[in-house]
């Protein structure tokens, strides 16, 4: 008898019982909490996981299927019979949470015993995950806007049907334009900002303006910049002045972030080149803010969050003008290469870092992975960064108060030091 104990088929029963204990307890505590009179518990989904694990057992020794569908019929008919019978008796409608969480044990006990263990494991937690968290799943589906769901669409549809039918060679003379790899680096950056984008609506009026900088600076810095600068005009005091400074540079912090990881996604070289300065400029600029956030002396209205106003980060028309503009920028730095190698790309970099970071990054990193030039990109780059950083000090003077504007043009003056520095010695 024990010469043919298979510890193997034994193990996978265990594991079959298992699943059906860990689906059947949350079902178990929610009919508990909610609705005393369901049809199942713990004990219930145990037999059902059973079930399905002697029947994908015996389908497999007797070498048909048809056992196994026989008893999943059997399991369907019963808790479809068990929520008429309920829904019967109670006056209001009931869901079909429980009834297809049976069914699903049944298929995840099937699962193992024909050699999906692991997989059959991972989806019993996913959904013992998915009836425990009931609650917060709804109330984030409740924050979730129109706005939100038709940008997640137009990211999908982006990623799933647009990109795969471009082609994927460059078309132009010059080998510079692959209109494939041209809107993936466009979902990327169109991925990031939607993550601030869910993050600034989900969380509305924040807590605190230091988280809303942060999140608010994924989708884009400067427009924290602009947000914070006109808060300016109605805060007109010194420690609001401070907060404010405060959450410009913790915006700016982020687009650091973001430029890593532009840099490290294209060209690992780059970013070893890179590494040292940008983390120099991200702590000088982590001290600045923490210096401002401390000198504020109104601290507890750092509770109150300034409201940013972003759009739909993925719309059509913000997707084609970066994709022209990646492009445009991407071609002159080809040319700059061919006719102006060198100082070109610094003239370059300046301009294009009046506008945006991200293009100019993802170029120079295009550049620096096809030529020897790494220390060339790195230096354009950090030209980029200071170039931008001016035209966002730029915008406080024109859109903010006086006393916000000279907080960020003294930590503007602090960082264009330390840039000069640090990317000197790249």
């Amino acid at each position: 008898m024990m010469a043919g104990f298979d510890l193997t088929l034994a193990q996978n029963f265990l594991i079959a019982l298992l699943i059906g204990a860990l689906v059947g307890i949350e079902r178990e505590k929610h009919k508990n909490n909610n609705h005393p009179g369901s049809f199942a518990g713990v004990r219930t989904y145990i037999l059902f996981a059973q079930l399905g694990a002697v029947s994908a057992w015996l389908s497999v020794f007797l070498q048909t299927p048809w056992l196994f569908i026989a008893a999943l019929s059997a399991v369907s008919v019963t808790v479809l019979c068990a929520y008429y019978l309920e829904n019967k008796a109670k006056a209001a409608a009931l869901g079909l949470t429980s009834e297809l969480s049976a069914i699903t044990v049944c298929l995840l006990g099937g699962a193992v015993i024909f050699g999906f263990a692991e997989i059959a494991v991972s989806l019993a937690i996913f959904t013992s995950a998915i009836l425990a968290f009931r609650e917060p799943l709804h109330g984030l589906i409740s924050k979730i806007g129109a706005d939100d769901l038709y940008a997640g669409l137009k990211l999908l549809i982006a990623s799933f049907i647009v990109l795969p039918l471009l082609p994927n060679e460059a078309i132009d003379p010059w080998q510079v334009l692959n209109p494939y790899k041209l809107w993936l680096l466009v979902i990327l950056i169109s991925a990031l900002s939607l993550v601030g984008y869910i993050a600034v609506r989900s969380l509305g009026s924040v807590k605190g303006t230091m988280i809303t900088a942060l999140t608010g600076g994924l989708v884009s810095s400067t427009a924290m910049t602009l947000s914070f600068a006109r808060s300016s005009q109605t805060e007109n005091d010194s420690g609001a002045a401070n907060r404010l400074a405060a959450g410009i540079l913790v915006s700016w912090l982020v687009m650091f972030g973001r430029v890593i990881l532009i840099v490290t996604a294209i060209s690992v070289p780059l970013m070893q080149q890179l590494l040292w300065p940008l983390v120099g400029l991200v702590l000088v600029t982590a001290v600045l803010a923490m210096a401002f956030f401390l000198a504020s002396h109104r601290l507890q209205s750092a509770s109150v969050a300034t409201v940013v106003p972003v759009k739909n980060p993925f719309s059509l028309w913000s997707a084609i003008q970066f994709a022209l503009l990646f492009a445009l920028v991407l071609l002159l730095v080809k040319l700059a290469e061919h006719y102006a190698p060198g100082q070109g790309l610094y003239w370059l970099a300046a301009l294009a870092g009046l506008t945006d970071v991200d293009a100019i990054s993802l170029s120079l990193a295009d550049y620096a992975s096809r030529s020897e030039s790494v220390q060339l990109a790195a230096t354009a780059i950090g030209i980029a960064i200071l170039s931008n950083s001016l035209v966002k000090t730029a915008m406080v003077w024109v859109a903010g108060a006086q006393h916000l504007a000279l907080r960020i043009s003294a930590a503007m003056l602090v960082l264009g030091l330390a840039g000069l520095v640090l990317f000197s010695v790249v």
